[in-house]
């Protein structure tokens, strides 16, 4: 995090706020658990209204990291992509004042986000539908909600990871309370759970993506927000926006003139209700009639919650109530800790306020704690300095203790300071890499791989607190290994020549495993990488290793939004060998606008391509024989728009223009943007196929872009990952001509993944395949298709 965005957050935040936020946390004893499969899939509305408005604890339980969507803010994709959704979820949290509970860890996992799918039975398949209940499970136990709300129906028509998703909720609703269910919990000192409420959304999930194809349930309550938020003055569901705003990879946060009031809910097998807490114990006064034994002491936190809350803003007199309600939740554990059903049912909503309550004292006291670690990075074998400073003097808060909490493998050395808690801290030269998906994140801290525990002394009562430090730090390689290039294709039609590219970072040759007849050799920074002389087609792929560890290469990003983004993974080499033929005379031209780099592999492929930033009147678009229009560039891309009739006269005047798949919401008009009417398919999950190995016909095996320069045949569509396409057309003009026919299990065929129409002396063809995708994962038969794709008309 730069000063400036760490002054932006602390300017956002202010110390008033915060503690208007700690106070409205104590009002209730009441959990919500919001379910879904990505980030950016939660209630985001309700559940300010349920936190600000109720004071519930709101709880997102979260599938996978979004490692599978689209990105309009740059070029992360796959696992780069999955960290920069979770700290984008994290954030998004932050502003809801809520917890999270992830299920998936990152695109190594089972549970991971892999496209799209239409029905949780094809999801479930992929993550293992036992595997992701038993972590819904394990979450129901671990946050104990009374209240369970998926976002999405189980449905046809909706997104399958949604379905699979709602599915698993319902079904860990029964195997959470079941003692017999996962008894492995039970030694991680989970204990069985029963929700009592499972709601269902009484609203359909159509639009421009989703269609589904019954109605929603009927509606048993509907929650309404009344007022605003204190703190802010915002209405709920602005507080809402704030909070999507956050996941911006994803276009997301919208403003509204009229805020939503209201959210129809269905309580499954349940009646009519008045309101969502309904049967459920709210207040510790309702508790107290629960818990007879520390009724007294349970009533009493309640009126001194409430006198810090008539208090506010006077640090004072919050702080001596704080410490009242802290010493009679204190008594009110202990008088109920010799009764085991009591401690079950009810036990963790006691511990909840006590560190609700202890929080929020330390935000009262004034103490302002900022953590700091500076001078890593901490590497196996590196160090790095860890700094706690306070507002007020350091030696002069009473009893005051501050212990790190630290990854596996690195120490803290306290250092002598009467200014600050100061800590060298080193992390051994085996110490492992720290894992850079966490199962949790709390709103109250202790997030981070690196932070600490502080303990005080705070009107007479001792208090803890989890602190994060203001930039992460995590035990991660010193010197990441990076290739340029890092990927390589080998055209058979030419002998094996060596591959050569520039490395950084350490690499030891020895280690490294390689095939048999290969060899590397490195020199200032050079690589030579040698293949056997009898290279066979197919993918070839080499991790190097540095003192024993696979080599680890970097994508470093930086946002304002979420900071500074580091993802690690293996730095494999790739080589692929295929059968390509390359069009002859192509000056290609690339317009972009978001995360695609089929440049990159244009180039890769031996072509000319020129990068156009810009199209503006001087643009002389006649010194290529293709324009290519990136995936859903348009919606980054207005120089684009405003010069569609010029991209219509080069076509008319013998150019190819291509255009990969595009959103219908976003740039694409279908009368105006291409030469002649296309219009793309709505609601999406209608016109897409998602399985990867869905049979291809072909429409006109005698068009040129099947035969020249490559003949397309069965085999080029084999070996696809994620899906076939998406956005696909759905109507065209008679000038286009259809070319395949997809279709996913029980649906008809559809027949606009790729048409193309000869239009004055040049050709337009729509791409509504993959081939992006396809080109990453090296997939022979994307780069043989997309060769005939690029061919010149003229």
């Amino acid at each position: 995090m730069t000063p400036e965005e760490r002054l932006a957050r602390d300017e956002a935040s202010p110390a008033l706020v915060r503690l208007h936020r700690a106070l409205s946390r104590l009002g209730s004893v009441v959990t919500l658990m919001n379910t879904g499969a990505h980030p950016d899939d939660e209630q985001s509305g309700l559940l300010a209204w349920l936190r600000f408005g109720r004071g519930m604890r709101v709880v997102v339980a979260c599938s996978t990291r979004g490692e599978g969507g689209q990105n309009v803010l740059g070029p992360e994709r796959g696992g780069a992509l999955g960290l920069l959704r979770t700290r984008e979820m994290e954030e998004a949290a932050r502003i809801l004042d809520c917890d999270i509970a992830w299920l998936g860890f990152g695109p190594q996992d089972p549970v991971h986000d892999f496209g799209f799918s239409k029905d949780g039975d094809d999801t479930f398949a992929r993550w293992g539908e036992d595997r992701i209940v038993e972590r819904l499970v394990r979450a129901y136990r671990r946050n104990r909600p009374d209240i369970v709300l998926p976002t999405f129906l189980d449905v046809p028509g909706q997104h399958g990871h949604h379905r699979a998703m709602t599915r698993a909720a319902e079904t860990a609703v029964a195997r959470a309370a079941d003692p017999a269910a996962y008894p492995h919990h039970m030694d991680e000192g989970l204990t069985p759970w029963t929700v009592t409420k499972l709601y269902l959304p009484a609203w359909p999930g159509g639009g421009g993506t989703y269609d589904d194809e019954v109605p929603p349930p009927e509606a048993t309550l509907t929650e309404r927000a009344t007022g605003r938020d204190p703190a802010t003055g915002a209405d709920f569901a602005r507080i809402g926006e704030w909070s999507r705003r956050r996941h911006a990879s994803q276009g997301m946060g919208r403003w509204h003139d009229e805020a939503q009031m209201a959210w129809p809910l269905h309580l499954c097998g349940g009646d009519a209700e008045a309101q969502i807490t309904d049967g459920l114990p709210v207040s510790l006064r309702d508790l107290a009639d629960l818990l007879p034994a520390a009724a007294n002491d349970l009533s009493a936190a309640g009126e001194a919650i409430d006198s810090a809350g008539a208090a506010f803003p006077d640090p004072d007199a919050i702080l001596a109530a704080l410490a009242q309600a802290d010493a009679a939740l204190d008594r009110a554990a202990r008088a109920i800790a010799g009764d085991t059903e009591a401690r079950a049912a009810h036990g963790h909503r006691i511990a909840v306020k006590r560190r609700d309550v202890q929080t929020a004292m330390v935000e009262a006291s004034g103490l302002d704690p900022r953590l700091d670690i500076t001078d890593g990075p901490l590497a196996p074998g590196g160090s790095a300095l860890l700094t706690l400073r306070t507002a007020a003097p350091f030696a002069a808060v009473s009893g005051m203790t501050v212990t790190p909490v630290l990854p596996q493998g690195v120490s803290a050395r306290p250092e002598t300071s009467g200014e600050a808690a100061t800590f060298a801290l080193s992390a051994r030269d085996d110490a492992p890499f720290t894992p850079q998906f966490a199962a949790t994140w709390s709103a109250t801290g202790g997030n981070a791989p690196i932070h600490v525990r502080l303990d005080c002394a705070l009107a007479g009562r001792q208090v803890s607190t989890l602190l994060d430090p203001a930039t992460p730090a995590a035990v991660a390689p010193a010197a990441p290994f990076e290739a340029e290039p890092a990927d390589f294709l080998h055209l058979r039609a030419a002998p094996p020549a060596p591959f050569a590219f520039r490395y950084g970072g350490a690499i030891s040759p020895g280690e490294t495993d390689l095939p048999e007849g290969w060899t590397l050799t490195l020199e200032d920074g050079a690589a030579r990488l040698t293949p056997a002389a009898d290279l066979s087609p197919g993918l070839t792929r080499i991790v190097p290793r540095v003192q024993g560890r696979p080599a680890m290469r970097r994508s470093v990003s930086h946002y304002p939004h979420i900071g500074r983004l580091a993802y690690d993974e293996d730095a494999a080499l790739r080589i692929l060998s295929l059968d390509l033929a390359l069009p002859e005379d192509t000056r290609i031209g690339w317009i972009g606008g978001g995360s695609d780099r089929t440049d990159l592999w244009i180039r890769r492929m031996g072509l000319d391509v020129t990068t156009l930033d810009r199209i503006a009147q001087d643009t002389d678009l006649s010194a290529y024989t293709t324009l290519v229009i990136g995936v859903v560039a348009l919606a980054a891309r207005p120089d684009v728009l405003a010069h569609v009739a010029r991209l219509h006269d080069f076509v008319r005047a013998g150019g190819a223009l291509v255009t990969l798949y595009q959103r219908p919401d976003q740039g694409w008009d279908p009368d105006s943007v291409p030469p002649l009417p296309l219009t793309i398919g709505t609601p999406s999950l209608r016109w897409r196929v998602t399985d990867e190995a869905a049979p291809v016909t072909v429409l006109k095996p005698d068009h040129p872009i099947l035969t020249t320069p490559n003949a397309i045949g069965p085999a080029d569509w084999e070996g696809w990952d994620k899906e076939r396409g998406l956005y696909f057309a759905a109507a065209w003009d008679d000038a286009y001509v259809p070319l395949l026919s997809m279709h996913d299990r029980g649906e008809a065929p559809l027949t606009g993944a790729l048409v193309s129409a000869r239009i004055g002396a040049g050709r337009h063809t729509h791409v509504s395949l993959v081939l992006h995708h396809q080109l990453e994962r090296m997939v022979p038969g994307a780069f043989r298709l997309l060769a005939n794709i690029l061919r010149p008309e003229r």
